[in-house]
């Protein structure tokens, strides 16, 4: 089995610029780069190291969710605009975590609008070539105001919308935190996902005893957490990346799986990121190479 394996750039290694950044990334043994833009430099810069592209981080997401019609129908075409534009430069996939402008905005009033506003979308992501995935993660406490972190609201959004090039970016670490069953979901979802992240969750015990699943009154003990849980590389947490790597080949998912880099552990400077990707990178290839 042979998926490709990439990486989120995290900021430090990206403040070394997209040429550095591709050349080590490649040098680590990893197939594509995620970007938050796709331009004919990052897009040189990738060639240059061998490196493909994997996602492209959509820029105009919270508007597209806005209570008010006419930033919606602005960020419609500015969004438009960025599929073609990608397009054009040979990118396939576009990253999105649909959190609206407005936080407090009720989930069930948020996919009123988004069935309103995002057909048209899609449509042009056909039109373009282009496959829309969906990110899930929550969204800030205390309202989690994103659509799409759920199998409920997945099966309502795919009901709505059946186009293949609107899909899932399956991230298990999400399911885990939210005490969903990350494989069923796979299961059940796997013929929407268009492109996934290798990032995992530990569940803290201790912590939740504490408090619960709740946030603690006094704050957490580590980055990247909420109390009772904390993201990790893959590896270092509850996900059995194995049994994901089988069923992601029964599907025959023909995707990239990219590294999130969001654990304490390796983070605050240069030299953690790199060893937490390398690590992370070393586990996931003994299950995709």
């Amino acid at each position: 089995m042979t998926i490709q394996l990439g990486m989120r750039i995290p900021p430090r290694i990206g403040a070394e610029g997209i040429a550095k950044t591709a050349a080590w990334a490649a040098s680590i043994g990893l197939d594509v780069l995620d970007v938050s833009n796709l331009t004919p430099e990052v897009k040189a810069a990738c060639e240059d190291a061998r490196i493909g592209i994997g996602s492209i981080d959509a820029h105009h997401t919270g508007r597209l969710l806005s209570r008010d019609e006419g930033r919606r129908e602005e960020a419609l075409e500015a969004a438009k605009k960025q599929l073609s534009s990608i397009a054009a430069l040979g990118g396939s996939v576009l990253f999105m975590c649909l959190v609206p402008e407005d936080h407090t905005l009720p989930r069930k009033e948020g996919f009123a609008i988004w069935k309103e506003t995002f057909p048209e979308l899609v449509r042009h992501a056909e039109q373009t070539g282009i496959y829309i995935a969906i990110e899930g993660w929550p969204g800030p406490a205390p309202h989690y105001p994103t659509l799409g972190c759920t199998p409920e609201m997945w099966r309502a959004m795919f009901e709505a919308i059946p186009s293949k090039h609107f899909g899932l970016n399956y991230d298990p670490s999400h399911l885990v935190r939210l005490g969903i069953d990350y494989l069923r979901a796979l299961d059940e979802f796997g013929e929407r996902i268009n492109h996934c992240h290798g990032k995992d969750t530990e569940i803290l015990r201790e912590e939740q005893y504490e408090s619960g699943v709740i946030t603690p009154t006094f704050g957490t003990k580590y980055d990247f957490s909420e109390g009772a849980w904390r993201y990790t590389i893959p590896g270092h947490g509850e996900v059995d990346w194995g049994r994901v790597a089988v069923r992601l080949d029964r599907l025959g998912y023909a995707g990239a799986v990219s590294i999130e880099l969001e654990d304490h552990r390796f983070w605050g400077s240069i030299e953690a990121e790199r060893l937490g990707v390398m690590k992370a990178t070393e586990h996931l290839a003994k299950y995709f190479k």
